[in-house]
């Protein structure tokens, strides 16, 4: 699976909201009080859309279930610019009754259609947190890798510090890291009420 950038960043900025929202600090999970109360202020937060997307989008945390997973998949993998109308996504992203009104008022603004699909995706990308942190990971990679690419000599074989490129412990490390990103990814998920994929 393909991921944006804007979808990288928004999506960090979107878990930390969630985790701010989550714990009191008395460490008690009060997220679900505290999303009530931000779905009460719709009318103030709207006009943060626009700015702060994530702290919007976060009223419809579990608001949505995902029918056709392979659009979601591909609007991951589109620029800003490029996103469908949020009504394209229909058929795809069914509401759940009670964040209904929430987005008729949302839907109600300029950047409504944005933000709805916005938020669809970074629901979708908590709900695939394993797959999305795999993804990431191999994007920075294939970014480390092009930066490799840049700093070779003529003959392939030496970078500017002028130390032999090798496959070895390097790419264990790499693999290591990745597994342990999925590994993080399925604790969450477990910890959510999922059941464990093997």
């Amino acid at each position: 699976m393909k991921i944006t950038p804007f979808f990288v960043d928004l999506y960090a900025a979107y878990q930390a909201e969630l985790d701010d929202l989550t714990f009191d600090s008395e460490q008690n999970n009060v997220l679900a009080r505290r999303l009530h109360d931000k779905r009460q202020q719709m009318a103030f937060l709207v006009k943060m859309m626009e700015l702060s997307p994530e702290m919007v989008a976060v009223v419809f945390h579990r608001g949505f279930e995902f029918r056709l997973p392979a659009v979601m998949d591909d609007l991951l993998g589109l620029d800003a610019e490029d996103f469908p109308r949020w009504t394209f996504l229909a058929d795809s992203v069914h509401l759940a009754a009670w964040a209904q009104p929430l987005a008729t008022a949302v839907l109600r603004e300029p950047q409504g259609e944005r933000l709805m699909t916005v938020a669809a995706a970074l629901e979708y990308m908590v709900g695939r947190a394993a797959v999305v942190s795999a993804a990431s990971a191999s994007d920075e990679d294939d970014a480390e890798g092009d930066n490799d690419n840049d700093s070779d000599t003529d003959d392939g074989r030496q970078s500017d510090d002028g130390q032999a490129d090798a496959d070895g412990p390097g790419d264990a490390q790499a693999d290591a890291d990745s597994r342990a990103a999925i590994d993080a990814g399925a604790d969450w998920l477990v910890a959510q009420g999922f059941d464990r994929k093997d």
